[in-house]
């Protein structure tokens, strides 16, 4: 009863919000909604399940949006022919001196292991840039002001949402094979600071995916705007609801993305409880409340880690390609990983950690928050104000301050459900 009052109540804000200002405003939280929830539930899964403090969850949203860039564009024919041969031996050449290091250090020992291995890397590294630069420069040069990259694949967009959570998971098998024999609080270190690795090099690669100058016009799963309002059919079908063209297109075209990503949510949400509740997902929570106990009734806790931490990532992974494809951009500047980390652990805490619908709850509310706190701080704030003079200091000191009402509120939500129901809305079972 508790979660359908909790998830009505959510549902009741977001009608409210369509009544009460614009159902397009109401759809857009919702989708957001949506894909947070998506998020929301893969770092449950390896905090609420495994208890792995993963605070570089903006790494791998950064990589699910850097899929549909890969995916999804089609090729940039000239760039290709500048140089995107030669940019694949570089990356090839990269790879291949990563793994000739590997094993140098396994096969050698003593003195000789350092120095064998060093001499590798810096041979590797040498050729390695001298094949990559002259290409990566000539591919930047080929129209920056539109291009200066190499494309994707020209592939449907929807096939960008799994390759987001592989591209993802990837990743996070990487840096689970190096940083998950650390303890708790480094792992929280490492996983920040590869994050902000992976961003950077999205904001510097130009090649890749035009760096801090966007990729625009990404293609979409739903049809434009436009191409609806020019269709006689929907302006009729508009005309019948009482809607003009242009707000039926909008509303209509986000109930489209509301349908695809309520599909996604609900498919994750139904194999994560299978998983949960299955026989791996016990000996997870045994891992998670008593490593040592675990370890003792025969359990490789290194490696249950990292299958749950890729697992995890590559979820969060498939929600960033879902928002990148929502926001019909690559926008690298705005992965923050501290800020929207921070924003996606209040979700779980707050929902309660270790449930699935607790993180789903949270994902949706705590969004639901983010985006009406500022508005609804302004009215609060111009209420307080109505009988202060014009022109006071603390009048003016007050309504500037409204834009700073998003993180003070998500700080006192954190801290009241911490104090009042320290195991969330929805705890764990």
């Amino acid at each position: 009863m508790k979660t359908f009052l909790l998830f009505g109540l959510v549902a009741c804000l977001i009608l409210g919000t369509g009544l009460l200002q614009s159902w397009n405003s109401a759809l857009l939280i919702l989708n957001m909604g949506l894909v947070s929830a998506v998020m929301a539930l893969g770092v449950n899964l390896q905090w609420g399940l495994a208890g792995l403090f993963n605070v570089g969850v903006m790494g791998f949203v950064a990589l699910g949006g850097l899929a549909v860039v890969l995916i999804a564009m089609p090729p940039v024919e000239e760039a290709w022919a500048a140089g995107g041969g030669q940019i694949l031996l570089g990356l090839v050449l990269g790879a291949m001196t990563i793994v000739a290091a590997v094993l140098m250090w396994s096969r050698t020992s003593g003195r000789v292991r350092g120095w064998a291995t060093g001499g590798v890397l810096l041979v590797g590294v040498i050729a390695y840039r001298m094949v990559l630069d002259p290409a990566v420069d000539r591919v930047e040069d080929v129209n920056p002001a539109l291009a200066g990259y190499l494309g994707g694949l020209g592939l449907p967009v929807l096939i960008a949402w799994p390759v987001g959570g592989l591209l993802a998971a990837g990743a996070a098998y990487v840096i689970g094979k190096t940083a998950l024999g650390l303890r708790s609080d480094y792992l929280a270190i490492a996983t920040l600071g590869i994050a902000e690795i992976v961003i950077a090099v999205l904001k510097n690669e130009d090649w890749m995916a035009r760096g801090v100058k966007n990729v625009i016009g990404l293609p979409r799963p739903v049809p434009y705007e436009v191409d609806l309002q020019n269709d006689p059919a929907f302006v009729e079908r508009a005309a019948g609801f009482g809607l003009d063209a242009t707000t039926a297109s909008t509303i209509y075209v986000k109930i489209e993305y509301g349908l695809l990503f309520a599909g996604v949510l609900i498919i994750l949400l139904v194999l994560s409880q299978l998983a949960l509740n299955s026989p791996w997902g016990r000996m997870m929570r045994a891992i998670r409340d008593n490593e040592t106990a675990a370890r003792a009734m025969g359990k490789d806790v290194t490696a249950r880690h990292l299958q749950v931490f890729v697992l995890g990532s590559a979820i969060c992974g498939i929600a960033g390609a879902m928002m990148t494809t929502l926001d019909g951009q690559l926008t690298p500047g705005t992965y923050q990983p501290l800020r929207y980390t921070f924003l996606i652990w209040v979700m779980v805490i707050v929902g309660g950690s270790g449930n699935n619908l607790g993180a789903v709850l949270g994902g949706f509310l705590i969004w639901f928050l983010w985006v009406q706190v500022e508005p609804i701080g302004q009215l609060l704030m111009t209420l307080i104000t109505a009988g202060m003079a014009d022109g006071s200091w603390l009048k003016l000191h007050l309504l500037d301050s409204v834009q700073h009402m998003r993180l003070l509120t998500m700080g006192l939500i954190l801290l009241l459900v911490l104090r009042l129901n320290p195991r969330g809305l929805l705890p764990e079972k």
